[in-house]
């Protein structure tokens, strides 16, 4: 069994995925991961739509890719390289974005993550939905699958969410392609944690994670 945070540590976006099937009982593991999530008040508003059909997945590809060409692809070309990766690999990540962007529709199994969450959500209502998704990206690594959280189909919301024939007052707030990896699992590229966090005052350096 790994150790959690070499999972945690090794849990890194797969784009390019293989078609072949994906068993429905590592569907069910991934989903039960899922709903041992925290969610608010223990309400599970949560709801998770699992996409085999062809159809359906062509059908949002269409607007993923649309997103891509007009706000997603011209953003990564003018976009310096995040922290902890240098340009190469950035790089790299862009051909990546641009194979899933083709596709996409292809990956066996789409998750949907989605809530009943009324017809005008706030802010807030992503609580209750994220930290499952967090806890299927884990599963997913753990049984050796890949797949990456993917919220591009939201540009084109009304489009992609008639498509997937979600009911009034539920949204889809992510979508997990899964499949087993092309590539080999390695570690997260990120920049160092003394950069991000703070203590007591913002932008005041924290002690404890000063280092490399």
């Amino acid at each position: 069994m790994q150790d959690v945070f070499e999972i945690i540590g090794n849990t890194r976006s797969m784009r390019r995925l293989k078609p072949d099937p994906v068993p429905d009982e590592m569907i069910k593991k991934i989903l039960l991961a899922g709903t041992a999530a925290a969610n608010g008040g223990n309400n599970q508003t949560w709801r998770f739509l699992v996409v085999r059909d062809p159809a359906i997945k062509q059908a949002v590809q269409t607007w993923y890719k649309k997103a891509f060409d007009e706000v997603v692809g011209p953003r990564y070309a003018k976009s310096p390289a995040p922290p902890g990766v240098s340009g190469e690999k950035y790089t790299r990540q862009h051909g990546a974005v641009e194979y899933l962007t083709e596709h996409f529709h292809e990956a066996p199994v789409w998750i949907v993550a989605c809530l009943k969450d009324g017809p005008n959500p706030g802010r807030g209502a992503g609580a209750s939905i994220y930290p499952a998704v967090q806890n299927m990206l884990l599963a997913i690594r753990a049984l050796g699958l890949g797949s990456t959280l993917t919220t591009r189909h939201l540009l084109y919301e009304k489009e992609a969410e008639a498509a997937l024939g979600l009911p009034p007052g539920v949204h889809s707030y992510a979508i997990l392609p899964v499949g087993y990896p092309m590539g080999k699992f390695g570690p997260v590229g990120r920049g160092k944690l003394s950069d991000f966090v703070y203590l007591d005052k913002w932008e005041q350096p924290y002690p404890a994670v000063a280092g490399p």
